[in-house]
C-alpha cells in the first residue's frame, strides 16, 4: 500500500495541478461573462477528448512495455523501446491532429454545436490541436520515468508546466484582452513546456530513451502496437461517451453545455488522484510481471481498490461543501446549477465504482489482457451511457444525463472490478512474459530480479 500511495501520490499531485491550471482557464474565460465562450471550450474540449486520449493510450502502452523489460534486468532493450516508442507515438499524432484540424467544423458540428459558438470552438480547436505533436512527446517521457518507479520526477514534467500555464492564462485571457485565443495560445505554451521537460528529466538527465533509428523502431513496433492499440481503443471509450453525452446535453442550451464543460474540469480535477493511480500501478504490474513476483502483483490491484474507496468518499464530501462556490464562480444559474448539484450529490459517487475500473484497465493493460479493458469500457461507455442517459433525461431534464452516466459507471465498474481480480489470481509463476518480438519465455529463477 506504501507503494502505491507513493507512485500515486506522486502522479496525482502532477495531474491535479494541470488539471485545476485547466480549470483555472475556464475560469478567467467564465469571467468575460460571455456563456457562449464557456459553452465554445465544452464543444472544443468534446472533440480534443479524442486526441489525448490517443496520446495516453500510447503513453500507458510504453509504461507497460518498458517496466516489464525493467523488471526482467534488461535496460538497455528498455531504452530501445522507450526511443522507438517516441517515434511511433509523435506520427500517430501528427495524423490524428491533422483530421481534426481539417474536419473541424464538421465535427463541432455534429456535437450540436451552433452559429457563433461553432465557429469559436473550431477556432480554438486549429490553434491547440498541432500541439498534440509536442504533448506526445512529453506523456512518453512522462510513461518511461514511472517504468522506472521515479514518479516525483514524472510529475516535475506537470508540475512545471502546469505552473507556467498558471501565469499565463490571466495575462494572454484577461490583461491582453484574447479571450479565446489567450486560452488556446496559453495551451500550446504548456505543452511546448511538457515536451522540454519531459525530455530534459527522461532523456538526458535519467537517460532512459535510447537515440532511435528506423531499424529499433521496426523491431519495436510490432509489439508496442500490440499494446497500443487496444490501450488507444480502451481510452477513446471515455471521450466517446463525453462526445455523445454532450450531443445529448446539447439540445438544452448553452447554459447547460457551459454547465457539462464545468463538471468535467470539476471530474479531473476532484479525482486526479484516480486518475494517477491507473498510471502509477500500470508500471507497478509491469515490473512485478517481469520479475516473476505475484504475490506483489496481487497486493497492488487489492490496495489499488481500496485507495479508491477511500479516496472517493473523501472527495464526494469536499465537492458536497464546494458547490455553491463553484456554482457562484463560474456564475452559472437556474439549469446550470441543476446540472452542477446533480454531479456532486449523485454523480461522484459512481466513482467508487470507475476507480475500479480503472484500476482492472491498468491490470489487463501491463498483463497482456488489453483487450479486455477495451471492450468493458465501451460497454460502458458505448452501450450502456448514451440510452440511459437519454432516457433519464426525458424524465429529469438536463441533470438526467448526469445521473444516466454515473449509473452505468456502477454497473460496469463493478463487473470489471471482479474480472480483473479473478485474472490476477489466475496467473501463475511460470506465465510466460513477452518482452521483444522473439517467443516469450518463463524465467526459472524470478527472485535474482530485483524490484526497484
Amino acid at each position: 500500500m506504501g507503494h502505491v500511495v507513493r507512485m500515486t501520490a506522486t502522479g496525482a499531485f502532477g495531474i491535479t495541478f494541470v488539471f485545476l491550471v485547466d480549470a483555472a482557464n475556464l475560469f478567467w474565460i467564465a469571467q468575460l461573462g460571455d456563456a457562449q465562450l464557456v459553452a465554445a471550450i465544452g464543444f472544443a474540449f468534446a472533440i480534443q477528448f479524442f486526441s489525448v486520449s490517443s496520446g495516453v493510450g500510447l503513453m500507458i502502452a510504453s509504461t507497460a512495455m518498458i517496466s516489464r523489460s525493467i523488471g526482467a534486468g534488461r535496460r538497455d532493450l528498455a531504452r530501445e523501446q522507450a526511443g522507438a516508442a517516441v517515434v511511433i507515438a509523435t506520427t500517430i499524432q501528427a495524423g490524428v491532429a491533422l483530421l481534426i484540424v481539417l474536419f473541424r467544423h464538421d465535427l463541432v458540428a455534429m456535437a450540436g454545436a451552433t452559429g457563433e459558438t461553432a465557429a469559436l470552438a473550431a477556432r480554438y480547436l486549429a490553434i491547440t490541436v498541432p500541439s498534440l505533436v509536442l504533448m506526445a512527446v512529453g506523456l512518453i517521457c512522462s510513461g518511461a520515468l514511472r517504468a522506472e518507479g521515479l514518479g516525483a520526477q514524472a510529475m516535475y514534467i506537470t508540475l512545471i508546466s502546469g505552473f507556467l500555464l498558471m501565469l499565463t492564462d490571466p495575462v494572454l485571457i484577461i490583461w491582453l484582452g484574447w479571450g479565446l485565443d489567450g486560452a488556446a495560445i496559453g495551451l500550446v505554451l504548456f505543452r511546448l513546456a511538457l515536451l522540454g521537460m519531459g525530455l530534459w528529466l527522461a532523456a538526458a538527465r535519467n537517460n532512459l530513451i535510447a537515440l532511435p533509428d528506423l531499424s529499433a523502431v521496426r523491431r519495436v513496433m510490432p509489439v508496442y502496437m500490440a499494446i497500443a492499440l487496444p490501450a488507444i481503443a480502451t481510452q477513446m471509450a471515455t471521450p466517446a461517451g463525453n462526445y455523445l453525452l454532450t450531443i445529448v446535453m446539447a439540445p438544452f442550451g448553452d447554459d447547460a453545455v457551459a454547465a457539462w464543460a464545468v463538471v468535467g474540469r470539476m471530474t479531473v480535477v476532484a479525482f486526479g488522484g484516480i486518475f494517477a493511480l491507473a498510471g502509477a500501478i500500470g508500471g507497478i504490474f509491469g515490473q512485478n510481471y517481469g520479475a516473476g513476483h505475484l504475490d506483489r502483483l496481487r497486493s497492488t490491484y487489492r490496495d489499488a481498490i481500496i485507495f479508491c474507496l477511500l479516496y472517493t468518499l473523501a472527495t464526494w464530501a469536499l465537492l458536497l461543501i464546494a458547490t455553491p462556490y463553484v456554482i457562484e464562480g463560474f456564475a452559472l444559474n437556474g439549469q446550470g446549477a441543476d446540472i452542477v448539484r446533480a454531479f456532486t450529490r449523485f454523480g461522484v459517487g459512481a466513482f467508487v465504482f470507475l476507480g475500479a475500473l480503472f484500476v482492472s484497465n491498468a491490470a489487463f493493460n501491463a498483463l497482456g489482457r488489453p483487450l479486455r479493458s477495451t471492450l468493458v469500457n465501451w460497454i460502458k461507455e458505448g452501450l450502456l451511457s448514451l440510452p440511459a442517459a437519454a432516457f433519464l433525461a426525458g424524465f429529469f431534464g438536463a441533470p438526467g444525463v448526469i445521473y444516466g452516466q454515473a449509473a452505468a459507471g456502477v454497473i460496469v465498474g463493478t463487473v470489471s472490478a471482479i474480472w480483473g481480480w479473478r485474472f490476477v489470481l489466475s496467473l501463475r509463476a511460470d506465465t510466460p512474459v513477452a518482452l521483444d518480438a522473439t517467443p516469450p519465455r518463463p524465467y526459472p529463477n524470478p527472485d535474482r530480479y530485483r524490484r526497484r
